[in-house]
């Protein structure tokens, strides 16, 4: 009878303790994608000729904070050393099937880490040479977690994003492809109220 007791406690506890415990193992910034095709077109009700670039980031949440801050202080919170991730934990992985132009820079098809020096009206998208650790304690010289010991001698690319103020806040860190077309478009980052893009096209 003791026994019958002690199973009827446990699954009393339990049945109360599960949805808390779901909710704690689940990530305060979950992973997300950003996926476009570029240089492809539609022909007899099929779409062929597309190159895929895709990202991969985590997505962090606003929770009430303000995020960027103003001034000098602008993105000071969000900010590892010199530059940001771009998101949260893991590196994000920008991967391009297709020689894209940033400017009159040429990115390789390829992948690559990317991160972002932030000022107030303009932000600095990097591309970089470095590779991404699945977790913080993995023992990789040749690869960072988020951008903790980021330096710039792996850089392949850096260009100018425009920042603008939205009136609409996003509380989750969104990185999207804005105004395409077949030939290219802007990458974008939103989070907040400050949205940033940066022009990219298809090299020829």
């Amino acid at each position: 009878m003791k026994t019958v007791r002690s199973l009827a406690f446990l699954t009393l506890i339990l049945a109360f303790t599960s949805p808390l415990d779901a909710q704690q193992g689940r990530p305060a910034s979950p992973r997300g994608e950003a996926s476009t095709q570029i240089g492809g077109s539609y022909q007899d009700g099929s779409y062929t000729g597309g190159s895929w670039i895709i990202v991969d980031y985590g997505r962090p949440i606003t929770r009430g904070r303000d995020v960027f801050g103003s001034g000098s202080e602008y993105g000071a919170m969000i900010t590892t050393g010199e530059v940001w991730r771009l998101g949260a934990n893991q590196s994000t992985r920008f991967t391009t099937e297709a020689d894209l132009m940033f400017g009159d820079q040429r990115l390789p098809a390829g992948e690559y880490t990317v991160f972002a020096a932030l000022a107030e009206n303009e932000w600095t998208l990097i591309f970089s040479n470095w590779g991404a650790k699945d977790g913080f304690r993995e023992d990789n010289p040749d690869a960072l977690w988020g951008s903790y010991g980021y330096t710039a001698d792996r850089d392949v690319l850096r260009t100018t994003m425009s920042v603008t103020t939205s009136d609409v806040s996003s509380d989750q860190m969104v990185i999207l492809f804005t105004d395409m077309t077949s030939d290219g478009g802007n990458f974008t980052v939103w989070w907040d109220d400050q949205m940033a893009s940066a022009a990219f096209s298809l090299a020829r």
